[in-house]
């Protein structure tokens, strides 16, 4: 009988507190797995935190670069004309000018900054700048009579007003 007590002691699946211990070291195993995937996740995500930082700070630096490859030509042209100033003819230099000034039209083109030229236009303070006003009976008050210095916007956003004068009210000083 004791050798059939022990077999059927050693066949069965063991004590409960042995099941317990199993299921512990299970658990323990499981948890581990779980922490190693964890902290391999944190450090992903510091990583892609660490490289998007850089990547801002990269835009940020060379952000002015393709539109500064973009004028090089344009100071090129401009130092070509000075150079040659003393030995070229008006009707060349104006031909240059002309060349640059197209240069530049593209390079602003390709960047979409905009030119604001309100001749005739009422006048907006949140485009233009009044430098003066000016009596105008054929124009209609407070509309802009000459510009002055165009101003540009980039992209809809104004990076410099246009200065203008505008046209008096009759009868008003």
């Amino acid at each position: 009988m004791s050798e059939t007590g022990e077999g059927e002691e050693s066949g069965t699946s063991g004590s409960p507190v042995e099941k317990l211990q199993q299921e512990l070291a299970e658990a323990q195993s499981l948890v581990s797995q779980h922490r190693d995937q964890l902290l391999r996740a944190a450090a992903e995500l510091e990583n892609i935190r660490k490289r998007s930082a850089r990547d801002v700070e990269q835009a940020h630096r060379y952000a002015l670069e393709k539109i500064a490859q973009e004028l090089l030509p344009v100071r090129d042209s401009l130092e070509l004309a000075a150079a040659s100033a003393g030995t070229a003819d008006a009707a060349a230099l104006a031909a240059g000018q002309e060349a640059t000034l197209k240069l530049l039209a593209r390079v602003f083109e390709k960047f979409s900054i905009q030119g604001i030229e309100p001749a005739g236009e009422p006048f907006d303070p949140q485009k233009h700048e009044a430098m003066a006003m000016q009596d105008a009976p054929a124009a209609e008050p407070d509309s802009v009579l000459m510009v002055v210095q165009k101003g540009y916007e980039l992209n809809g956003r104004l990076l410099r007003p246009a200065r203008v004068i505008v046209a008096r009210a009759p009868g008003t000083t």
